[in-house]
């Protein structure tokens, strides 16, 4: 058994030599102990992976009586907000999925790209205003484009984002278990007050929609599963689009012969770059936890019953049986668009044309207003944990 977190130096900052040491001890699935999840068999094979996300022996609900023995899940899973699809199985899973496909689907996202772009416009306005050469793109970009989008899309009041903003960022990557829990108790009954508004006043926003919403036997959403819809939106569409353009922007500093590929046509690689950001230095590195129902084989290896089993997204995307030169970053990678960043199968995010939306908007766009972008100084401290891939800040000069 390997302990990821003495695997290399610094497994948050490089997690990749730490992988490639468990690709050389053999097999796509390995026993492994990390940092914050305890003993887990880690899935790094990309077609075990895609085998993982498929397996109906491999449950999400920690809600069901086969939790493993002696392991308690975290404070954030018992709390309210976890009727999502996130971490529910079928049947749950698919009734939760159809309902919520009818009114997030690719029309209505692709009806954003116009705000998408103002939103993108005004806030490099604001980064550059008064002949300002330096800014925190993260804090001054990366993380209001987003956090904005998404307000706007579930109908937040403007006055209410500030604090939205603060609950995404404590349930992903908290300060502090305090900090965490104090922030899981005001989003929860925020989302209920927010919900019970639009069944009275309803808008053109999605909330309005899901909360209105029913299928030809007439079945909706229940009050708990509105409240963890809006949740798993707020989080997922949140934080993820920030470290997808700050990872794009430290990949392209990283590689400046990409750098200067995109900033002689930023319209015509924005897609590639997204695309290829995903796959090299994901924003998810790792899926939530599952735990097998019974003994179960992946890729080959027996996963016992009641193990808990990591699917590791960046290490499968990285696999050299699946991609060529797969350390290389190269924003005209042709098959970057298989990567697993968004899942796979039953369990591909819905959010996904939303997030690529936004990230090719505000790349592409950030490339063509400050073309001479570049490091000033090193960027913050990482995100903790192997849920998220990020950094809290990314200092840069144009």
């Amino acid at each position: 058994m390997e302990v990821l977190a003495s695997l290399s130096p610094d497994f948050v900052a490089d997690p990749y030599t730490a992988y490639a040491r468990l690709r050389e001890g053999g097999g796509p699935v390995r026993q492994v102990m990390t940092p914050d999840q305890g003993l887990v068999w880690l899935v790094i094979g990309y077609e075990a992976a895609r085998e993982a996300f498929s397996s109906p022996k491999l449950s999400r609900d920690w809600h069901r009586e086969w939790r493993q023995e002696g392991w308690e899940p975290p404070y954030a899973l018992d709390m309210l907000g976890n009727t999502n699809m996130l971490m529910s199985d079928p049947p749950h899973h698919t009734r939760l999925r159809k309902l919520v496909s009818q009114e997030f689907t690719a029309r209505r996202v692709e009806k954003m790209r116009g705000r998408v772009q103002e939103i993108t416009d005004e806030l490099l306005d604001r980064m550059t205003a008064d002949g300002a050469r330096h800014a925190d793109l993260i804090d001054a970009f990366a993380s209001p484009l987003p956090m904005i989008v998404i307000c706007e899309l579930l109908g937040v009041p403007g006055l209410d984002r500030a604090s939205f903003h603060h609950w995404s960022n404590e349930t992903l990557a908290p300060t502090s278990p305090e900090a965490e829990k104090e922030a899981y108790e005001q989003i929860m009954p925020y989302l209920g007050g927010l919900i019970a508004a639009k069944r009275e006043n309803p808008g053109e926003d999605l909330l309005s929609a899901l909360v209105h919403t029913a299928d030809e036997g007439g079945d909706r959403l229940t009050e708990e599963e509105l409240i963890s819809l809006a949740f798993l939106l707020l989080v997922a569409g949140h934080e993820t689009t920030v470290n997808t353009i700050g990872n794009a922007v430290r990949m392209l500093f990283a590689h400046p012969d990409q750098l200067a590929a995109v900033r002689a046509d930023p319209a015509g690689l924005a897609e590639g770059l997204v695309e290829e950001t995903l796959r090299y230095e994901g924003p998810v590195p790792t899926t939530t936890p599952r735990i097998a129902l019974e003994d179960t084989e992946i890729g080959g290896v027996l996963v016992p019953r009641g193990g808990m089993v990591l699917v590791d997204m960046a290490a499968a995307d990285r696999d050299p049986a699946r991609y060529s030169d797969p350390d290389r970053f190269d924003v005209r990678r042709e098959d970057a668009r298989t990567h697993l960043s968004f899942g796979y199968g039953t369990r591909f995010c819905l959010g996904a044309p939303l997030a690529r939306l936004e990230g090719e908007v505000a790349l592409r766009t950030l490339l063509e207003r400050c073309p001479d972008l570049e490091p000033d100084g090193e960027p913050g401290e990482w995100l903790p944990g192997i849920l998220l891939r990020g950094v809290r800040s990314l200092p840069v000069r144009w």
